[in-house]
């Protein structure tokens, strides 16, 4: 599918009626702008003739949206216009939670604030929010009303009022919407369910067999251990819909234009709640394609594109962030290639950042990292990557065969490695991970488990290993905050907060251990943050030093590009970021030994009067000419501006 090259037409009409002259002409000026984008991808999908109908429809909700859009939004559209490189400022910190696990409600979280800008944070991720369905829901991701907030978060009024609590500090709000699918009890599934036709066009129903089981020979399973295939009868509907993640949950039908109206209006409602980040859900498996995995197919980018010109138009303040988990060489098409360049998320998680700061750490070598790593084709200057130690999601060992293979490994021989050594069952590991969703087929096994809990921290007992814990956890924050793009911790990572042994104990938990490192905040543990003897104090301390110093170097600003330097030691990777104020190098030793990094190759890189920016120290040179490095060093270098 490519987007049409024919001329596109003038936009419809815009109505400003009521809005004054100046609002209006700056919605006009916005129309215009983004018509473009709108009508290119609505025609790829629906064709021109659609095109034009359902483009007069998302450009009537646009300008509505605008009408009713609060002043002080208004206000920060304006700022973010005036500054479209907010989102890649060094000084953009996230942290993401669960409301209830972190503060109890929207009002606790309210009350919680001084304490997420202690930690530097300006990026707030709570998790979904949007009233689920009852019972299990995929922890808040099967929708059953995309218009209220849990009951027992609160309101819609109070996720208003905390969305003005943190713009009042600097901070931003990001919520999830779910695009794949909605709970079987959302009103489009239950007046599908009752028989009416509009309804049911929003949903994949097959009358029998025949399709899905073609479908199938592509498809993989998402959860195989409790959510085998990817169609369930429904006696209902007396039909098969498609349901990729679980039963209750139905994936919806993009093909139908009507869904994407339904759900450009539901970006601009929470917009004018002042949600800024809007994170894309399983936005990977909008589109269905027979004879392929059904992921990432180039209709995927076409919906993003026609949602983001619309949310331009109205708010423009709004930015989306793209969760694909997908293969490294897919990535890239979520932050805009070729015709989609700069047209759609702004945001998209590096996951294979992630999975190689775990395996460094486990195989205490940095040659496969280096490799995959630098083998990624640069991202667009205007897009921004999100970075990440661990989520509320389990870890996937996403090692590529061939990565693998260019190092001298095989991929399912190392995959097998990491799944061992994170779950404690390889020699010599600390880790306490647990074991999510085995593959009997592949043998592939992905891993539960905080970053206290897989790093050693947990089964620390002597002072020494926690010594060596914390260090380990130390360097892995460096690398994630230090590669540029937004760093985002996970609720309680901050603390070294342990696996919650009382995982299975809550209802609806018992079978699925990602519960595990979802643990409620400690706020004892919390209240020892300031205290460098205790484990929590360390960790708190160790990253607050690091965000502080990443806010003051110009060198992470997320437009420029992270390099993998030559590695001269397989225990150590070194990073370069070139700005136009100098050269930022990162120096990660990954193993509990001393090791030497070559003083030849520190002055060929230029590096020989850099001071670490997180300490103020000048390298540790050794009388052999070479810089020593301690055990988990981890160096962000600058040289001084002359």
């Amino acid at each position: 599918m490519r987007l049409v090259s024919a001329p596109v037409p003038p936009p419809p009409a815009v109505p400003t009626a009521d809005l004054g002259a100046e609002r209006a002409e700056m919605l006009r000026a916005r129309v215009e702008r983004w018509w473009p984008d709108l009508h290119g991808a609505l025609s790829a999908l629906y064709g021109a003739e659609r095109a034009d109908r359902t483009g007069a429809e998302l450009v009537g909700l646009a300008a509505r949206a605008f009408a009713r859009r609060p002043d002080r939004l208004h206000r920060r559209d304006l700022d973010r216009m005036l500054r479209p490189d907010w989102l890649q400022e060094p000084a953009m910190v996230g942290y993401a939670a669960y409301t209830e696990r972190f503060a109890e409600d929207l009002h606790g979280v309210g009350q919680r604030l001084d304490y997420l800008e202690e930690l530097g944070v300006t990026y707030l991720h709570l998790m979904p929010l949007l009233r689920p369905r009852d019972g299990d829901n995929d922890g808040g991701y099967a929708v059953a009303d995309y218009r209220q907030v849990r009951p027992d978060l609160g309101t819609m009024a109070d996720l208003t009022a905390l969305a003005d609590s943190l713009h009042e500090r600097g901070m931003s709000l990001v919520l999830d919407l779910v695009l794949n699918h909605v709970a079987r009890e959302h009103e489009w599934a239950r007046r599908a369910r009752e028989g009416t036709l509009r309804y049911r066009s929003y949903f994949h129903i097959f009358p029998d067999r025949r399709l899905p089981d073609a479908y199938e020979r592509t498809l993989p399973e998402v959860f195989p251990d409790f959510a085998p295939g990817n169609f369930t009868w429904d006696e209902d509907l007396r039909g098969w819909v498609w349901t990729t993640f679980n039963e209750w949950q139905w994936d919806v039908n993009w093909g139908n234009p009507d869904v994407l109206t339904e759900y450009a209006q539901i970006v601009l409602d929470l917009a004018n709640r002042g949600v800024d980040v809007l994170r894309l859900d399983a936005i990977a498996f909008m589109w269905k394609r027979l004879g392929t995995d059904c992921q990432g197919q180039p209709e995927v980018h076409a919906i993003t594109q026609a949602l983001r010109a619309v949310t331009r138009m109205a708010c423009p303040a709004v930015a989306f962030k793209a969760e694909a988990i997908v293969a490294p060489t897919k990535l890239l098409a979520y932050l805009g290639q070729g015709e989609h360049t700069g047209k759609v998320s702004d945001l998209a998680y590096h996951n294979s950042l992630m999975v190689q700061v775990w395996s460094m750490l486990a195989a205490r070598d940095v040659r496969l990292a280096a490799h995959a790593l630098g083998s990624l084709p640069p991202k667009p200057a205007s897009a921004t990557w999100l970075t990440y130690l661990r989520c509320h999601d389990d870890i996937g060992w996403a090692v590529m065969d061939e990565d693998a293979a260019a190092v001298g490994v095989t991929g399912p021989g190392h995959r097998h490695f990491l799944a061992d050594w994170y779950s404690g069952d390889f020699w010599g590991s600390s880790a306490r991970g647990l074991v999510f969703q085995f593959n009997p087929d592949t043998g592939d096994r992905r891993t539960s488990g905080t970053a206290a809990s897989l790093v050693g921290l947990e089964a620390a007992e002597t002072p020494e290993e926690v010594d060596e814990a914390a260090a380990a956890l130390r360097l892995a924050h460096a690398v994630v905050l230090g590669w540029g793009g937004i760093p985002v911790l996970w609720s309680g990572d901050e603390l070294g907060q342990p696996n919650d042994p009382a995982w299975a104990e809550e209802p609806g938990h018992e079978d699925d251990n990602r519960w595990a490192h979802r643990p409620r905040l400690d706020w004892s543990r919390a209240a020892a943050r300031h205290d460098p003897s205790t484990v929590a104090g360390r960790v708190f301390g160790d990253l607050v030093a690091l965000v502080r110093a990443r806010a003051s170097l110009p060198h992470l600003h997320a437009s420029v590009e992270t390099r993998i330097g030559p590695v001269d030691d397989p225990g150590v990777l070194v990073t370069l970021r070139d700005h136009p104020l100098g050269r930022m190098a990162g120096v990660y030793n990954v193993t509990p030994e001393p090791r030497v990094w070559p003083g030849w190759r520190v002055h060929e890189l230029g590096l020989a009067d850099a001071v670490d920016a997180v300490t103020g120290s000048p390298l540790p040179w050794g009388p052999d000419g070479d810089v020593h490095l301690p055990p988990y060093a981890a160096l962000w270098l600058t040289t001084p501006t002359r």
